[in-house]
C-alpha cells in the first residue's frame, strides 16, 4: 500500500511540475543583473526615482522624501523608451527597469541582485491605473529587459 501511495504521489508531482512554466536559470539572471548594475554605477547618469514609484516598489524612503537618488541610463528606439536604474546608495542592491510604450502603457520591473525579479506592474497613466502583472508574463518580459540591457552593454 505504501508503494502505491508513493507511486501516486510521484505521478501527481510529475504532472504538476510538467504544468509549471519553464523558468530560466536564476544564477544566469543574477550574473546578468550584477553586470548591468555595475555598468549603471560606472556609466550611468545621475537621476531619481519618484516617490510614487518608490512606494509601489516598497522602497524605503524618509518621510517627505519625494525623490530617491539613482544612477540611470535610458535609450529610445522604435517609439519605446527604456530606462534602467540602480540606487545611488550602494548599500542597496536593486535594479528597476522601466519600458514606456506608445500605447500609453508603462511597464516596471523591480529586481534585486540576489533574488532576481521581485515585482512587476503596468501603469496606464491616461486611466490613472497601476496593475500588477501576471507572474509568467512578468518573468518573460523581465528576461527580455535583462537581455536588452546585456546587449546594450556589449555594444558599448
Amino acid at each position: 500500500m505504501r508503494w502505491l501511495l508513493l507511486g501516486v504521489l510521484s505521478a501527481l508531482s510529475l504532472i504538476v511540475s510538467a504544468a509549471q512554466p519553464m523558468r530560466a536559470d536564476p544564477v544566469i539572471d543574477r550574473e546578468s543583473l550584477r553586470e548591468i548594475a555595475g555598468w549603471l554605477r560606472d556609466h550611468g547618469r545621475d537621476g531619481y526615482i519618484g516617490a510614487d514609484v518608490a512606494d509601489a516598489m516598497e522602497l524605503p524612503r524618509m518621510l517627505g522624501e519625494e525623490l530617491l537618488a539613482a544612477r540611470q541610463r535610458g535609450f529610445k528606439s522604435d517609439d519605446e523608451l527604456r530606462i534602467a536604474q540602480v540606487p545611488a546608495d550602494e548599500r542597496q542592491d536593486f535594479i528597476l527597469f522601466m519600458v514606456q510604450r506608445p500605447d500609453d502603457q508603462v511597464y516596471f520591473y523591480f529586481s534585486t541582485l540576489r533574488e532576481g525579479l521581485k515585482k512587476a506592474f503596468v501603469s496606464i497613466p491616461s486611466r490613472n491605473l497601476v496593475l500588477p502583472m501576471d507572474r509568467l508574463e512578468a518573468e518573460t518580459r523581465f528576461r527580455q529587459e535583462v537581455r536588452y540591457w546585456g546587449e546594450r552593454i556589449e555594444a558599448k
